[in-house]
């Protein structure tokens, strides 16, 4: 079982594999009022994420108690960190797994005007590699999306998207893509990279949105396309811009967004602000 949850202002040891080895998964969860948005995609990702790698699961009561106690504001992120813990030997794992589980809430206010104005974006000149080990979990090591995110400072970009080593479109670095095609929603297959996101699972059990494959040399022509997680919601592409700056792309707002409004429905996002 893993030990009581502290905060991230705890100092974690130096032999934390989490902090070595990037051994672990970890959960970004929008609280309303205390209480976890959208908790059940995110605890069936950590159970998926904890299988995959082989660490025991929290028990329900440790978990429930990162997000416990006064709210610090209306709306907060709270971001859990399950490590595999301390010891072993070099990559092997000790013979007794105690894993480490941290978390820390932070007081959030999301990005009213990317909902409404729309984004620009880029095409990441970095190509994500293929496992399908750890394809769909969000695991600790995310050095490929750091790199990504280094590749711009221009403010006026919102995100990059990332392609695989097929040059089949995979997420933007911190967020999941969707488009639309044919009258048709359609978002990335994730099952050889990519982090398959909580809002992500809830359109697609919704009904809204499809899994298929897309070509990002064909991203520019589709119908419409968004950028989202189950934080910031749903942000509306309105241009997209290839590495070097040139323009592949542009799209208007809707003002009568399906995708957005059911999204935002389901994070508890109300009208008029998105």
């Amino acid at each position: 079982m893993a030990q009581p949850s502290m905060s991230a202002e705890h100092q974690v040891p130096f032999d934390d594999r989490g902090l070595a080895y990037g051994d672990g998964v970890f959960e970004t969860v929008l609280l309303r009022a205390g209480a976890p948005v959208l908790w059940h995609y995110h605890a069936a990702r950590l159970l998926l994420g904890c299988q995959r790698l082989g660490i025991p699961l929290p028990c329900q009561a440790s978990l429930e108690a990162t997000w416990q106690g006064k709210p610090t504001a209306d709306l907060e992120v709270l971001k859990i960190l399950l490590t595999r813990g301390s010891g072993g030997r070099g990559y092997a794992q000790p013979e007794v797994v105690n894993p480490r589980l941290l978390s820390q809430r932070t007081p959030f206010k999301p990005l009213i005007h990317r909902w409404q104005q729309g984004v620009t974006v880029r095409i990441c000149n970095l190509r994500l590699g293929h496992q399908p080990r750890l394809a769909g979990i969000k695991h600790l090591n995310r050095l490929e999306n750091v790199l990504a995110r280094q590749e711009w400072s221009d403010a006026s970009i919102a995100e990059g998207v990332l392609a695989d080593s097929e040059g089949l479109v995979i997420e933007a670095t911190s967020m999941n893509v969707f488009w639309q095609q044919a009258g048709e929603v359609f978002t990335p297959l994730l099952d050889q990279c990519g982090v398959a996101g909580t809002l992500r699972a809830a359109l697609i059990d919704q009904g809204l949105v499809r899994q298929a494959s897309l070509p990002v040399s064909q991203l520019a022509s589709v119908a419409q396309c968004w950028v989202g997680n189950s934080v910031q919601g749903i942000w509306p592409v309105t241009t997209l811009l290839a590495a070097d700056g040139s323009q592949l792309g542009r799209w208007p707002v809707s003002t009568t967004d399906p995708l957005q409004r059911v999204a935002h429905q389901l994070l508890g996002y109300e009208p008029p602000a998105c």
